[in-house]
């Protein structure tokens, strides 16, 4: 209760969906991100969850930027508890349809933002000995997709430095503690915002997880964040497991499927948040336009937080098939 979360890309999808998850606890949340029409809704989402909103406008590819919003924060809020890094841009289209500075843009964005945000808690979490950081991330960390070339690569970066601060604060035996949750298909704003080049309007390869299943897990690893980090849906776990020993054959299979299942049948939309925000005179919500295709829900995540439960069950169970196989061997 009354704990002090800072979520970047606060004004849409996760980020906005798990300002809201925080808020309901009673949190007092700073609400980072570009577009005005957007976080003046996240603010209203945010106070009607019972939490205190402190929206920042801050492009967090600007490490300054960042670091004034955290400064400002612990101000006017108190010291950061948890940081949440969500903010993303990308641009949809095959690697050579991206220009130059629209790929280094992507990453100052979506990597350099999560490095910068890193940094700007954890020089104030460090002297404390205490605090959260969790590194929003997705199967793409680990997989990359075609048309996405810059979005995979600054998430696998981001995975590459997250591993490398994890083994530091474990040297320094640190209270500071950060996770990761790789993340699923969301139905989030980003497919009717983000720069895109394809014919068709950009979709998340089914099946599509709700933005609130993403923000209660996010929640939940800020609660929890020893573990290095969690799977969020089972498309998440299947996909890290089938590349870690059939990468090859998975190549494959995305050349052939990979352009058609992200895209719909609709013409594109053409906001394209890149450079500016996308959301500075309309609100796009937390939710996207696939509402209909998407759940609630996700039993992966529910084994995911009861290990110990589902473990002892799978146990008990293979004990009573162990008997019952004896038995009918006499």
């Amino acid at each position: 209760m009354g704990q002090v979360v800072v979520v970047t890309g606060a004004s849409g999808g996760i980020g906005r969906a798990s300002a809201v998850a925080f808020a309901r606890r009673g949190a007092k949340v700073a609400l980072l991100a570009r577009g005005e029409t957007g976080l003046a809704a996240a603010v209203d989402d945010v106070e009607r969850a019972g939490g205190t909103a402190l929206p920042i406008e801050v492009d967090v590819a600007d490490h300054e930027q960042v670091d004034l919003a955290a400064a400002r924060v612990e101000k006017e809020l108190g010291p950061i508890d948890v940081w949440v890094n969500v903010a993303f841009s990308s641009v949809f289209a095959p690697f050579l349809e991206i220009e130059p500075e629209e790929f280094r843009r992507t990453t100052e964005v979506t990597y350099l933002g999560y490095v910068y945000g890193t940094r700007a808690a954890l020089t104030r979490m460090k002297p404390r000995d205490h605090g959260t950081i969790v590194q929003v991330g997705s199967a793409l960390a680990y997989r990359g997709i075609p048309l996405q070339s810059a979005y995979c690569g600054a998430k696998h970066a981001i995975q590459g430095f997250h591993d490398s601060l994890r083994c530091e604060l474990l040297h320094d035996k640190s209270n500071v503690h950060v996770t990761m949750v790789q993340m699923p298909a969301v139905n989030t704003p980003q497919f009717s915002w983000v720069l895109s080049r394809l014919p068709k309007h950009p979709q998340p390869v089914p099946p599509i997880f709700q933005p609130e299943v993403a923000a209660d897990a996010v929640v939940y690893a800020a609660d929890h964040p020893r573990r290095r980090e969690y799977w969020v849906g089972a498309p998440t776990a299947a996909t890290l497991i089938a590349n870690k020993f059939a990468a090859g054959l998975l190549d494959r299979y995305l050349a052939r499927t990979g352009y058609k299942a992200q895209q719909t049948d609709e013409p594109a939309e053409k906001p394209a948040n890149l450079w500016a925000p996308a959301d500075e005179d309309r609100d796009y919500g937390a939710h996207g336009v696939f509402d209909d295709r998407s759940t609630n829900r996700s039993y992966q995540v529910w084994a995911s937080r009861h290990r110990g439960m589902v473990g002892g069950a799978l146990a008990a169970g293979a004990a009573a098939a162990t008997v019952y196989l004896t038995r009918n061997q006499r």
